[in-house]
């Protein structure tokens, strides 16, 4: 019993993996996103006002994760899950693994929740009214993921609510409490972070299938199977760069936004790795890896869309272009390298199976 106990982790790290700190991105790339359409676009930006919103948004999605932990365990689809694939899929088996007790996980994210809701409430008062509506829905879609009555991930629609929430409501949230106006353009500009985070969980699913299949809980994939599920994902891919063209030409969003377009090495790749192992968990982490990296390279090519453009108003066309241009040039050679690299540890991988 001894020797249990001096190889059990310290809580600080149980909660650490309990929270998955690292996926924290899918909260702080919209944030930070739309603060720069904030200061791109309005000349508006308070240190204070953008730590305290990345603060309250980054502490309803913890709290998401972890509230999530305790309903799936409830719920059977993770304690029956063989097939997951740490650290993408599965939970985080904090509970499974006899580290932290149901109640616990449910205190702290009711904790991380009231952390969140208490800044909310002071932006509401300092910022406006807007954001308590916005606080209040995510809270309310988060908790309610995947828990009774709605369990909105059961009913093929969790991921259009992730999409929302971390795509959507954190962007414009950031964005009004720096302008303090509501406005279309950080709507339309958040539109491919939104699909992107959509696909992490998306194509997290596909891991999950058989668990979730036989808990009972009704995700989009297992609604429409693997097959079906994996055209769906390319189809997503495309869209989110279909939309920044058309946001472009429409003029939702100033032309420096296609230096997107970087991406689309991880984009093939994914997509490459969606239609073919989209029966093969182990096979499917080039998906996973690579649809989290686009979400995370897009959306700070997109802040840098808005950083170049606020600097264009004091710079001309002839210094801040060749800056976009080259920008644009190292974010598609860094694309393509992460895809190179991820494709040869996916192929040394199986070579060793």
């Amino acid at each position: 019993m001894r020797e249990i106990n001096e190889n059990r982790p310290s809580k600080a790290r149980v909660w650490i993996r309990e929270l998955r700190l690292p996926f924290t991105t899918a909260s702080i790339v919209p944030i930070i996103l739309g603060t720069a359409i904030a200061w791109g676009t309005t000349g508006f930006f308070l240190w204070d006002v953008f730590l305290l919103t990345l603060l309250g948004g980054v502490s309803i999605h913890l709290g998401a994760n972890v509230v999530n932990d305790y309903w799936d365990y409830h719920q059977g689809s993770d304690n029956i899950n063989i097939e997951f694939i740490r650290p993408f899929t599965g939970g985080s088996r904090m509970i499974q693994e006899g580290l932290l007790s149901p109640r616990a996980v449910l205190a702290g994210s009711i904790i991380i929740f009231s952390i969140g809701a208490i800044i909310g409430i002071y932006l509401t008062f300092t910022r406006g009214f807007f954001i308590l509506i916005l606080g209040l829905l995510g809270i309310f879609l988060a908790f309610f993921y995947t828990a009774p009555p709605f369990k909105f991930v059961s009913r093929g629609v969790g991921e259009i609510i992730i999409g929302i929430c971390f795509g959507i409501f954190l962007t414009l949230g950031a964005f009004f409490t720096q302008a303090q106006i509501i406005a279309l353009e950080p709507i339309i500009v958040s539109l491919p972070i939104a699909l992107l985070v959509s696909g992490i969980l998306y194509i997290n699913e596909f891991a999950d299938f058989n668990a979730d299949r036989d808990a009972g809980k009704h995700t989009l994939v297992v609604r429409l199977g693997r097959k079906r599920a994996s055209k769906l994902y390319v189809a997503l891919l495309v869209l989110v760069y279909l939309i920044v063209v058309f946001a472009v030409l429409l003029r939702f969003t100033n032309s420096f936004s296609l230096i997107v377009f970087s991406t689309i090495p991880l984009g093939i790749l994914g997509a490459r790795y969606a239609l073919k192992e989209c029966n093969n968990p182990m096979a499917m982490i080039s998906a996973n890896v690579s649809t989290i990296l686009n979400h995370l390279i897009t959306g700070i090519t997109l802040t840098l869309a808005y950083v170049f453009f606020g600097l264009s108003i004091f710079l001309t066309s002839h210094l801040i272009l060749p800056v976009v241009a080259v920008a644009g040039i190292l974010g598609f050679i860094i694309s393509a390298l992460i895809s190179w690299r991820i494709h040869r540890q996916a192929k040394a991988m199986k070579s060793n199976r």
